[in-house]
């Protein structure tokens, strides 16, 4: 990705939605796009997690946000299409998605996971983002949108002990595939960003004993996605991208 210096405004007047939003990466992000004009739909499983986030863009001066409690693991087609219904009545548009909501249980040997563990990551990894783009599409193609999946590095390179989801992942990476061949040529856009190893709290879990002091923050990573967010990226469409 190219040196990057964003203009002030470069998100005014844009309505975005963040998954995962109540920490990690996604808190950053939802950070830095209301610290460039956005208004940002935060959503996640913790309310008070998201109410953080909320009052700490407020408190910032950033566009009042929005929040949307949900636990993607759990959601239904009616709960996504609920959702959609709201920010188009509420906020009457929708200019891009963030998807980074995670579901990560342990790792473990495929012998130690369950169907149930499978399922839960398999629903807020991969079908849930598919779902959300679905109910979400009539707002996305009036504003050029732009949509960003958030990828692992084991779900492109599967290793032992990642298990479901590493599946999971790889499974969000076929589904970008196809998503980005049919909307080829639609108004919206979407592109998926794997970041690497970032000084994250899933990282925490899994690497607990790593030093950390040289990896990406969250903070970075929310820079990159500022650019890919924007419109100075409108020609980048159905990319993989690496940080």
């Amino acid at each position: 990705m190219p040196p990057y210096a964003p203009a002030p405004d470069l998100l005014n007047q844009r309505v975005i939605l963040v998954t995962g939003a109540g920490g990690g990466i996604g808190r950053a992000a939802a950070l830095a796009f209301a610290r460039y004009g956005a208004t940002v739909i935060l959503l996640g499983r913790a309310v008070a997690r998201l109410e953080k986030v909320y009052d700490e863009i407020v408190e910032a001066g950033g566009p009042r946000p929005a929040i949307f409690p949900v636990d993607l693991s759990a959601a239904t087609d009616a709960d996504f299409e609920a959702i959609a219904q709201a920010i188009g009545y509420q906020l009457g548009r929708l200019d891009g998605i963030l998807h980074c909501a995670t579901q990560f249980e342990h790792l473990a040997p495929l012998e130690q996971e369950c169907l149930a563990d499978w399922v839960h990551m398999f629903k807020a990894n991969a079908a849930a983002p598919a779902a959300i783009n679905r109910c979400c599409a009539a707002l996305l193609a009036t504003s050029e949108a732009s949509v960003i999946l958030m990828g692992e590095t084991h779900g492109h390179q599967p290793v032992a002990y990642w298990g479901g989801f590493a599946v999971s992942k790889a499974a969000l990476e076929a589904y970008f595939k196809v998503q980005a061949d049919e909307w080829s040529d639609a108004p919206m856009r979407i592109n998926l960003f794997t970041p690497g190893p970032v000084h994250s709290p899933q990282r925490m879990k899994t690497h607990p004993g790593e030093n950390k002091t040289a990896l990406p923050t969250c903070d970075d990573v929310a820079a990159r996605l500022l650019w890919l967010m924007g419109p100075d990226s409108v020609e980048t469409r159905g990319q993989f991208i690496t940080l």
